[in-house]
């Protein structure tokens, strides 16, 4: 299992409606969360075999900016 870290511009719960289901049917995610307290809005993902770009064309295609967070 891997967790992976990213930055989003996801700023309020309301646009997590378009996400939710999108995230939630992306193969490989185990378990995700937001954190809307963070200045970054960081978004941490369980996962099994899932590279990072998939996330990112995930946000990107919804509308909303991604990046991965490097240890």
């Amino acid at each position: 299992m891997d967790i992976l870290v990213f930055k989003t511009n996801i700023r309020y719960k309301k646009n997590l409606n378009t996400l939710i289901p999108r995230l939630n049917n992306t193969k490989g995610i185990i378990r995700w969360n937001l954190d809307f307290d963070d200045k970054d809005k960081i978004l941490r993902i369980e996962a099994s075999d899932l590279h990072p770009k998939s996330i990112e064309t995930v946000l990107k295609n919804a509308g909303y900016f991604c990046e991965e967070l490097k240890d």
